[in-house]
């Protein structure tokens, strides 16, 4: 497995770069996002690399951040979602804004990256739910450590971070952790 290159930009050709190492030329697949941030013909790039072998081809897909390869990772185990589409979606949408509609369950969203239909959307929304990181649209205000303990608790019983927040505001901001706990559930059920 090839996990990064670090070499001189031969060849820049959306959505494409060749990095020479060692006087080897390596074709690699990136995001626009990527493509862009890296330097001109001749500079110094180091990406970290994501090997796909198939019958017919290996193809290496490079990446300026771990988030983005650990994504791109993630957006592949989608069925129906290959490499090209998962590139597509890095490209239209960063880790974050890609991590921010999924929190907040936004169809739209996704379908404005070319190739992405609404069947493809709502399966993306179905199956990344929880695994892109924290919940970047949801800021949950904490006053106290009882707050914090009861939001912790409600959380680990199975309940989503807004579920959680929503029941949270409801409560007294002087409850202790138990009734809090108790009170919370109440309201959620």
């Amino acid at each position: 497995m090839i996990g990064r290159l670090s070499g001189v930009i031969a060849e820049k050709t959306p959505p494409q770069v060749v990095i020479d190492v060692a006087g080897v030329g390596y074709e690699v697949d990136v995001p626009m996002s990527t493509f862009f941030n890296l330097g001109g013909l001749g500079e110094r790039a180091v990406l970290l690399t994501h090997l796909t072998v198939r019958e017919d081809a290996h193809q290496l897909f490079g990446f300026l951040t771990h988030e983005e390869r650990s994504t791109f990772r993630q957006l592949i185990k989608i069925s129906g979602v290959g490499p090209k589409m998962a590139l597509g979606l890095l490209s239209g949408l960063s880790v974050a804004e890609l991590a921010q509609a999924v929190s907040r369950q936004e169809i739209g969203r996704l379908t404005k990256v070319p190739g992405i239909g609404k069947k493809t959307a709502e399966r993306l929304l179905l199956e990344l739910k929880g695994k892109l990181g924290p919940d970047l649209a949801l800021p949950v205000a904490v006053a106290n450590d009882a707050q914090a303990d009861i939001l912790q608790a409600l959380v680990a019983l199975g309940y989503s971070e807004k579920d959680a927040a929503t029941a949270l505001k409801a409560l007294p901001s002087d409850v202790g952790v138990s009734e809090g706990i108790k009170l919370a559930l109440k309201k959620l059920s």
